[in-house]
């Protein structure tokens, strides 16, 4: 028979059997009825029955194993901060910081204003000499030239990133003053290379034509003041002085910057990782109870419908049971009617013709008597 559990109960109802025991003592036919259907059913369901009772055990298991272990992580995270302060120079900074003003915000601005104007005149610079210098490279590229000049910002940020790595005030202060002693002393370099060619750069084009001679003779070795490349000293130390100088310069200017976002920056509180880590676990922990009761839901709902089939199986069974007795038992007092009006009509008509052989008896005399009327 084609199983169709949405519609239709299997097995079916075994009506024969049904019909063969009515005619029993109504007691024991129930009984036999019951277990007859009870064991049909079975026949044919009792290895889904038995799965779904199975997975149901199992996943109630699981649920209370998983409910041990979610009770002991509501536990750990009761006793634990969401929020914990994050170290500062290696103490929780849980210190409230001071509300912006005129002064600090002023001083901010420059700052920033210094370190921008210096990088860029930094760049310039630098990329200008280097285009002048009339190497080839920069010549045929001069984009070139800005990607060279490019280092010096990435210098300052590197120095910058040095102190930022420092955790005790005190390294702090001597990194600090240290670069401010060489950015400072770049400065003092730059200017007294500038000064020592002064004189000559505020001379005419007519002097400078003027003061050459067309006697002088070339002896062969490099002119005085010049390195091996045939570069004047006085640039070499001009350009060097002034890229350490806006070097150290805009790294100091950054630490200021620093220091001073520090005094008023906001107090936040960070993340707690121990509870972040005991959270994700309390979350996973629920959505694995949340499946577990899923699942056992649908093999709890699986296994009540398997049971009130085999119920509503032995109820309908009993049911024709009661229906086949009932028509029997018409069936017997339809027949006992029957065979009372015919042993009724049998002895009504049975009486008539005993009355009438009675009167005919009555009206007709003996043969003796009429013999002896009629005789001599």
């Amino acid at each position: 028979m084609k199983k169709d559990t949405a519609t239709t109960i299997t097995p079916a109802v075994h009506l024969e059997f049904i019909q063969n025991q009515a005619g029993l003592a109504e007691g024991e036919v129930v009984e036999e009825i019951e277990a007859y259907h009870r064991a049909l059913f079975l026949h044919h369901q009792a290895g889904d029955l038995e799965r779904f009772r199975e997975l149901a055990r199992i996943h109630e298991d699981r649920i209370i194993h998983l409910d041990a272990r979610l009770k002991e992580t509501y536990a750990r995270l009761a006793g634990l901060e969401k929020l914990v302060p994050v170290d500062l120079d290696g103490e929780p900074d849980v210190k409230p910081t001071s509300q912006w003003n005129a002064w600090d915000g002023t001083m901010f601005a420059a700052a920033l204003l210094g370190i921008i104007v210096l990088l860029v005149f930094g760049v310039l610079n630098v990329s200008f000499n280097l285009l002048e210098s009339g190497l080839v490279t920069f010549l045929e590229s001069p984009v070139r030239a800005y990607f060279w000049a490019a280092l010096l910002p990435v210098g300052a940020l590197a120095v910058k990133v040095g102190w930022d790595f420092l955790q005790s005030r005190r390294a702090r202060d001597i990194y600090l003053w240290i670069c401010l002693t060489i950015g400072i002393t770049g400065v003092l370099v730059w200017v007294g290379a500038y000064a020592t060619v002064y004189p000559t750069l505020s001379k005419s084009t007519s002097e400078h034509i003027n003061s050459l001679s067309v006697f002088a003779q070339g002896t062969g070795a490099a002119p005085t003041g010049t390195n091996a490349m045939g570069a004047k000293w006085i640039d070499v130390i001009t350009v060097a002085a002034q890229a350490v100088a806006e070097i150290f310069l805009s790294a100091i200017l950054g630490m200021y910057l620093t220091v001073i976002y520090s005094r008023h920056r906001p107090v936040r509180l960070a993340g707690n990782p121990i509870f972040t880590q005991h959270d994700q676990e309390r979350r996973s922990l629920e959505e694995s109870v949340a499946r577990e009761r899923l699942a056992l839901a649908e093999a709890k709902g699986s296994q009540i419908r398997l049971e009130n089939q085999l119920s509503a199986l032995v109820a309908y069974a009993k049911s024709m049971f009661q229906k086949e007795a009932a028509q029997r038992r018409d069936q017997s007092h339809q027949k006992q009617v029957l065979l009372d009006q015919i042993s009724e009509q049998l002895r009504s008509q049975l009486e008539s013709v005993g009355n009438q052989n009675s009167r005919a008896r009555t009206l007709t005399p003996p043969l003796t008597t009429l013999g002896r009327q009629n005789g001599p």
